[in-house]
C-alpha cells in the first residue's frame, strides 16, 4: 500500500467508525454489529501503524468514547480510563508479548520472568457491559462515573447504588495483609493476618453488566408490554444506567464486577488487586488466571472461548495484562493505550474487508460461482482471502462493485459470504459485476439454465469440470493423497481422462508426477487398491449426479439394490422413493441419459470397483433422529461415526438446525456446539453418543 492509498483508506475508515460510533453512543442505535465495528477499528490501527505520520488527534484510535451526555454532571477522572489495543490472531498476540519482554527487559534489567523469559501475565474475561469508575471516601461510596471521553465521564452515582453487588460500603475489616504477596508466592508474616487500614479515597473500576438469563426475561416482559425490546446484554445495562429516573436502574437486574484497583494499597501485582478487591466487598472478574507461559496463555484463551456461553454475561475475548505492577508502570503508555494491557479478542463472527476483485469458479457441475478476492482478513478464527457470492443474482441484491468495502460473516465452519455493502465507504470508479459470457476456464460459451440462477459452462469436456469430478470422486471413495495438484498433474499428462481412470493407474504412472518417488507412488497406488470396494451410497456420492448430496444418495442406496437399477430407473421410479422429489428425479434421469456418464460408470467397474449394498442393522433404533458431529471423537473417525448412524436407521448431518435432534461433541468443537445451545438441541458428550450406538 502507497502512502497515498494510505491516506485516502484511512479518511474513509476514519469518516465510517465515526458515523457508527456516534450512532451507538450518543444516539443509542446500533447500525453495524460489535465484530464488523472492531474489524473497521483494527483495519484502521494497523494503517496508522504502517504511516504513522498520518496519525492525527482526531483519529478513533486516539479517543475512548463519546462525549459526557448533558442530563447528568460531568466528573472528571483522577486517572485517565484509557483503551486496549485489540488483537485477533495468535500471531498478533505473541508479537506483543515479545514486544513487551523486550521492552521490560529495558526498563527493568531484572523483571520477574516467566518459564519462556517473558513476563507474567494476568488473564481476565473481557466483560462486554459498560466500564465504570467508583470512588469511596472513609469507606463510603460517594461516586460513580462512566468512561466518557476517557478523562471526563457522566455521574451516575444514584444509579449505580441501586445495584446489590456494588457495595455502599467497603468491607475494611476484610483485607487483611495477607492479601498481599500470596499470590505471588511470598509468605505473610504473623501479623500480616490483622485487618488493613485503607487509605481514606479508594478508587474501583469495574464492569456493570446484565446477566444473560435477566436480560432474556426483562425483553419477554417489554414485549409484553408493547415495548421496544433491547438489542442485546450491553445496550441493556448501558440504557439502564443513562436513565435519569434511579427507579429505572433499581427495577433492572444490573450486577457489576471489578477488575481494578486504582489507589495504591500496596499491592505488588494484580494478582494481589484480584485478592485486595474481593476483601472489600467487590465481585472480582470470574475465570482469571495468573499464566507464567505463552502456553498457559493460549490455553486460558481458547478456554474461556469454549466457557462464553455458559458464563451466563457477555464476553467478547481475554484481557491480558502485566502482572507485575513495577513492571506495568515502567512500560508506560502509548498513545490513549497501555503498553502492559491488551485485548485478545475472540474469532469474530463478522469482519471487513476491501473487494479486490471478483473471480469465477467452475464447479463439478460446470456451474460458475463468483467468489469475492480479499485482502487477508482474519474471521471465525482463520485467515481468509475469498468471499462467497453465490450467484449473480444474489451480487445484484447485495450490489456488490469491485473496490467496495464489505462486511464478512462466518457461516459454521466454511468459507466466508458476504453479508452487506457498506456503500458510504464505495470510492469513485467501483464498477459494477457483470455475467461472464465464456467459461474463465476453457474459453467456451456459457449460459444461464432456464429457471434457475446458475450460469453454467456448456463445454463437458472442460478442465475444471474434470478437475472437481475426479477430486469430488476420489474424496467419496475416501482414497488420502490424492489432492488439487495431483489431479491437476494426472490430467495434464493424460493419464487420468475421468474420474474412474483413477483405479486404472500403477506406481510406474504416478512416479511421472512431480513430488512422487518409488515409495510414495506405491503408498498412493496401495491406497488406491485398499479402496475399490464402495457403499453404494458413497459410490452415487461419488458420481457428482447434480442435486444429489449424500443423504439423499443414502435414501437411494436403501431403494435401490444395484447401481444398474438406478441407472435404469424412470420419473416415476424415483418419485416413488421417500424423500425424493420432482428435481433431484430429473437430475438422476439426466445425469444417466449422458452417454459419458454411463461409460464412467462402466469405467469404475472395469478396474475393479465392487460397489456393495450399504450396512444396515436389523434394528434400526436411530431411525428419524438427524446426528450433526462437531469436534475430535477419541474412538471412531467421523466418517466411522456417520457411517454407524446410517446403519442405525439415522441420518448425519454437516449442519444444524431446529429439526437437528442431537449434536454430538468431541474435542475442541466448533461454532456448531454453540448454534445447538443457542436453539435448544441436545449435546451428547462421546460417551453418551457411544451409549446410543450400543457401544461401551
Amino acid at each position: 500500500m502507497t502512502h497515498a492509498e494510505a491516506e485516502k483508506r484511512i479518511v474513509q475508515l476514519r469518516e465510517t467508525i465515526d458515523k457508527y460510533r456516534y450512532a451507538y453512543h450518543v444516539l443509542d442505535e446500533s447500525l453495524i454489529s460489535d465484530a464488523a465495528l472492531d474489524s473497521l477499528k483494527h483495519e484502521l490501527y494497523t494503517i496508522e501503524q504502517q504511516f504513522p505520520g498520518l496519525v492525527t488527534p482526531d483519529s478513533p484510535t486516539q479517543r475512548i468514547g463519546g462525549k459526557a451526555l448533558p442530563e447528568f454532571k460531568k466528573v472528571t477522572h483522577r486517572a485517565p480510563m484509557l483503551s486496549m489495543e485489540d488483537v485477533f490472531t495468535p500471531e498478533e498476540f505473541e508479537a506483543w508479548v515479545a514486544r513487551v519482554s523486550k521492552l521490560a527487559r529495558r526498563e527493568l534489567p531484572q523483571p520477574p520472568s516467566s518459564k519462556e523469559g517473558g513476563v507474567a501475565l494476568f488473564c481476565m474475561p473481557k466483560i462486554d457491559g459498560l466500564a465504570m469508575s467508583l470512588t469511596y471516601r472513609d469507606g463510603v461510596l460517594v461516586s460513580a462515573a462512566t468512561r466518557g471521553d476517557g478523562r471526563v465521564g457522566e455521574d451516575v452515582t444514584q444509579n449505580v447504588r441501586t445495584i446489590e453487588s456494588v457495595p455502599l460500603r467497603l468491607r475494611e475489616g476484610g483485607v487483611r495483609r495477607s492479601a498481599l504477596g500470596v499470590r505471588s508466592g511470598r509468605e505473610p508474616r504473623a501479623e500480616s493476618r490483622e485487618p488493613m487500614h485503607l487509605p481514606s479515597v479508594i478508587e474501583v473500576r469495574g464492569e456493570i453488566y446484565l446477566p444473560v438469563k435477566d436480560f432474556e426475561k426483562m425483553n419477554r416482559a417489554l414485549k409484553k408490554a408493547g415495548k421496544p425490546a433491547f438489542a442485546n446484554p450491553r445496550n441493556a445495562a448501558a440504557g439502564s444506567i443513562r436513565q435519569l429516573d434511579p427507579a429505572v436502574a433499581a427495577s433492572r437486574p444490573l450486577q457489576f464486577i471489578a477488575w481494578d484497583l486504582v489507589t495504591d494499597v500496596g499491592q505488588k501485582t494484580e494478582s494481589e488487586e484480584a485478592e485486595l478487591l474481593k476483601g472489600m466487598g467487590f465481585k472480582f472478574a470470574p475465570h482469571s488466571a495468573l499464566c507464567k507461559t505463552l502456553h498457559d496463555v493460549q490455553a486460558h484463551w481458547h478456554s474461556l472461548q469454549e466457557k462464553r456461553k455458559g458464563l451466563g454475561f457477555w464476553i467478547d475475548g481475554m484481557v491480558a495484562r502485566v502482572n507485575d505492577n513495577e513492571v506495568f508502570d515502567a512500560l508506560g503508555v502509548v498513545g490513549k493505550t497501555p503498553r502492559g494491557l491488551i485485548a485478545w479478542k475472540f474469532p469474530p463472527e463478522e469482519a471487513t474487508a476491501p473487494v479486490k476483485d471478483v473471480a469465477w469458479y467452475v464447479g463439478r457441475t460446470g456451474a460458475l460461482t463468483p467468489v469475492a478476492v480479499l485482502d487477508p482478513t482474519w474471521i471465525g478464527g482463520t485467515t481468509v482471502k475469498h468471499a462467497s457470492l453465490h450467484n449473480l443474482d444474489e451480487i445484484h441484491r447485495l450490489d456488490v462493485r469491485v473496490g467496495d468495502t464489505v462486511v464478512l460473516f462466518k457461516a459454521g465452519d466454511i468459507i466466508p459470504k458476504v453479508k452487506r455493502v457498506l456503500k458510504e465507504m464505495r470510492p469513485k470508479g467501483a464498477h459494477e459485476i457483470g455475467a461472464p459470457r465464456v467459461c474463465p476456464v476453457c474459453g467456451e460459451p456459457v449460459h444461464r439454465r432456464e429457471g434457475e440462477v446458475a450460469i453454467v459452462c456448456t463445454n463437458r469436456r472442460c478442465p475444471a469440470k474434470n478437475a472437481e469430478a475426479v477430486l469430488h470422486a476420489a474424496r467419496a471413495f475416501g482414497i488420502d493423497g490424492i489432492g488439487p495438484s495431483t489431479v491437476e498433474q494426472l490430467l495434464e499428462t493424460g493419464l487420468v481422462k475421468r474420474p474412474s481412470d483413477i483405479f486404472a493407474l500403477t506406481a510406474d504412472d504416478v512416479m511421472t508426477l512431480e513430488g512422487f518417488a518409488e515409495v510414495s507412488s506405491k503408498k498412493l497406488i496401495d491406497e488406491i487398491h485398499r479402496r475399490r470396494t464402495i457403499a453404494l451410497d458413497h459410490f452415487i456420492t461419488g458420481l457428482g449426479i447434480r442435486n444429489v448430496g449424500s443423504e439423499t444418495a443414502y435414501d437411494l442406496a436403501k431403494h435401490f439394490k444395484t447401481i444398474k437399477e438406478l441407472m435404469d430407473a424412470d420419473m416415476d421410479t424415483l418419485t416413488a422413493v421417500p424423500q425424493i422429489g420432482d428435481v433431484v428425479a430429473r437430475s438422476i434421469v439426466e445425469h444417466f441419459k449422458d452417454a459419458y456418464h454411463r461409460e464412467t460408470v462402466e469405467g469404475f467397474l472395469k478396474h475393479g470397483v465392487r460397489v456393495v449394498r450399504p450396512k444396515m442393522a436389523a434394528a434400526q433404533p436411530l431411525e428419524g433422529k438427524t446426528f450433526v458431529l462437531t469436534g475430535t471423537l477419541e474412538t471412531l473417525e467421523r466418517e466411522d461415526a456417520e457411517e454407524k448412524i446410517k446403519q442405525l436407521g439415522g441420518k448425519a448431518s454437516g449442519s444444524v438446525s431446529k429439526k437437528t435432534s442431537y449434536v454430538v461433541a468431541g474435542a475442541e468443537p466448533g461454532s456448531k456446539l454453540t448454534k445447538a445451545r443457542d436453539l435448544g438441541v441436545p449435546v451428547l458428550n462421546e460417551k453418551e453418543f457411544l451409549a446410543m450406538l450400543g457401544r461401551t
